[in-house]
């Protein structure tokens, strides 16, 4: 697998209100922050373009809405801002599914800085991940999801219809690498083409 050397790293929504366990319920792949630190850390230090997405919920209740401790970002995330090596730096802030449909505009900023390769890694799988994935698809970009760089929760949908975390992101995966929006890999070989 190839990273091009000025691939940008999209970190959605790594905040603290997905902490919640009492609000989201179950959720999947404890090793996802781990790997996500592991990425903005071989970004950083190989001067690459990070971008820290961050969902403001209008929803007055949401754990991610503004003003409530949860809309922070993960103190490790926290941590590593501001802290590359030369590579340019976006916060984007939102409030629907997609890191495309925010503030300032992504597609415009990643056009400027020449970038054509996006790896997206998050929270959650199958929800802003998949989402800004598959835009980013859409709009021409070559899409790399680090599968195992996102996590998501139990959902119940129509008909009674109930998935556990695993079932969710699994389904994602398939959706976007059998679909051909992305391509859904391991976050150690994006670590290792990367460094």
């Amino acid at each position: 697998m190839e990273i091009a050397e000025n691939a940008a790293l999209v970190v959605v929504d790594v905040q603290k209100g997905f902490d919640e366990a009492d609000f989201w319920g179950p959720r999947n792949n404890p090793d996802a922050d781990d790997n996500i630190a592991s990425l903005i850390d071989v970004w950083q230090a190989t001067g690459r373009p990070v971008v820290f997405v961050r969902h403001d919920s209008p929803k007055p209740g949401s754990p991610l809405r503004t003003g409530y401790e949860g809309n922070g970002f993960k103190e490790y995330v926290e941590r590593r801002r501001g802290k590359g090596v030369g590579g340019a730096e976006l916060l984007v802030t939102k409030t629907v599914n997609s890191a495309f449909y925010g503030t300032p505009d992504l597609d415009a900023w990643l056009k400027a800085e020449g970038v054509s390769q996006v790896v997206v890694a998050g929270i959650q799988t199958n929800m802003c991940v998949e989402t800004t994935a598959r835009m980013g698809g859409n709009l021409g970009y070559e899409v790399v999801v680090a599968y195992d760089a996102t996590h998501t929760f139990d959902l119940e949908g129509p008909f009674g219809w109930r998935r556990s975390a695993d079932e969710l992101a699994q389904a994602s995966a398939v959706s976007l690498h059998g679909g051909g929006f992305a391509r859904v890999v391991a976050t150690k070989d994006v670590v290792d083409a990367a460094g």
